[in-house]
C-alpha cells in the first residue's frame, strides 16, 4: 500500500486570489498523489466561494478534513497561502503537533513566508520531493496572574503586547526581568517580542531588527513617559514581567500575535519565558537574513560591490 502524505492547506478566505491559490495547490496536490487536507471551516468557505461564481466544487472531494478523518500528528506539512497574519493562525491550529509551516506569500511585505505566488507550482513540486529545510523558530510563553492565581495562559511567535484598553487613559506599568523591578512608567503599552516578531510591531514600535538565529527575547515600550525607555535586548532564559500598578488610570488588555486577547484589570501581572515549544518554518532555501530584509523592506544597496571587487 503507497505511502498516504498529508498537507494541510491553510488560506485567507477573503481574499479570492488566495483562494484561486488555495484550488490551484490542491489540484497539484492531488495529481501527485498527495492528499490536501483543510478545517472544515475553510473547506465550507471555499464551496461557498465557487457557488456565488458558479463554479465546479466537486476537486473538494478529495480533501479531507483535520479533526474529522485526518489528526494533527498525521500532517507532513503545512502550506499557508496568505500574508503573515495566515502564518500566525497556520501556527495556531498546529501548535500542539508543531508541524512545520511553508507560506507562499500573497500579502504585503510577508517576512514569515518562503515564497511568493508565482513560485507556487514550484513549491508544491518541492513539497512532493520533500525538498526543504526546517528551521526552529523561538516562541514565548505568555501567563496572566491576579491576586497571585493565574487566570490565563497562552502563548506567541512574534510578540506578546501589554496595552492600555481605552485611547483616553495612560496605563502605568512595572517592568520587570529576573523577578527584579527594572523601572515604573505610563505609557501606550510594552512589546515583549522573539527574533521573529522583531521585523513586526516591534518593528514599528522603533525596536532592533534581531536575526532569526540569534536566541533571545525583545523589550519595547510604548510611547513611555520615562527617561529610561530604551528597546532591549534580553538573555533568552529570562522572565519578563509587566505589571498594571494600583495607579493606573485604566485597565489593559492582553495580546499575543494580534490573535489572542485577555483583559487586564489593575494589578494583574503577565509574565513572558521562552516556551519549550517551537515553531517550524519549511524552508526552500539557505538564503542569509540580510537577503531577505533587503527584499522585503526594498532596501536600497546600488553601488555595493562586495568584499571581491578589489580581485576584479
Amino acid at each position: 500500500m503507497a505511502e498516504q502524505r498529508y498537507v494541510l492547506l491553510v488560506t485567507h478566505t477573503r481574499r479570492p486570489e488566495a483562494v484561486e491559490s488555495t484550488i490551484e495547490a490542491i489540484q497539484q496536490l492531488v495529481a501527485a498523489n498527495l492528499i490536501p487536507v483543510m478545517t472544515p471551516v475553510q473547506s465550507a468557505e471555499i464551496e461557498e466561494y465557487l457557488s456565488s461564481r458558479s463554479g465546479d466544487a466537486s476537486f473538494l472531494k478529495s480533501v479531507q478534513s483535520l479533526g474529522t478523518t485526518v489528526t494533527e500528528d498525521q500532517l507532513e506539512l503545512v502550506m499557508v497561502l496568505g500574508g503573515d497574519g495566515t502564518i500566525l493562525k497556520a501556527a495556531e491550529i498546529v501548535r500542539e503537533s508543531a508541524t512545520p509551516l511553508m507560506g507562499i506569500n500573497l500579502g504585503h511585505v510577508g517576512f514569515l513566508a518562503e515564497s511568493e505566488r508565482e513560485g507556487l507550482s514550484h513549491a508544491v513540486a518541492r513539497v512532493v520531493a520533500r525538498d526543504y529545510l526546517v528551521k526552529e523558530r523561538l516562541t514565548l510563553d505568555v501567563r496572566v496572574l491576579v491576586e497571585g492565581k493565574e487566570v490565563y495562559r497562552t502563548w506567541a511567535l512574534n510578540e506578546a503586547t501589554v496595552e492600555k484598553s481605552t485611547a483616553e487613559r495612560m496605563l502605568e506599568v512595572v517592568v520587570e526581568i529576573d523577578r527584579r523591578p527594572l523601572s515604573s512608567f505610563g505609557c501606550d503599552g510594552v512589546i515583549m517580542a522573539t527574533p521573529t516578531g522583531s521585523t513586526a510591531y516591534a518593528f514599528s514600535a522603533g525596536g532592533p531588527v534581531v536575526w532569526p538565529s540569534v536566541e533571545a527575547m525583545l523589550l519595547v515600550p510604548l510611547s513611555a513617559h520615562a527617561l529610561f525607555s530604551r528597546p532591549m535586548v534580553i538573555s533568552p532564559r529570562s522572565l519578563l514581567a509587566v505589571e498594571v500598578l494600583d495607579r493606573s488610570a485604566g485597565t489593559g488588555v492582553l495580546w499575543c500575535d494580534g490573535r489572542r486577547t485577555h483583559d487586564l484589570p489593575v494589578g494583574a501581572r503577565v509574565e513572558v519565558s521562552r516556551s519549550k515549544k517551537s515553531v517550524r518554518l519549511a524552508r526552500l532555501r539557505q538564503g542569509p537574513f540580510t537577503d531577505r530584509l533587503v527584499r522585503k523592506f526594498s532596501l536600497p544597496v546600488s553601488g555595493w560591490r562586495g568584499p571581491d571587487a578589489a580581485a576584479e
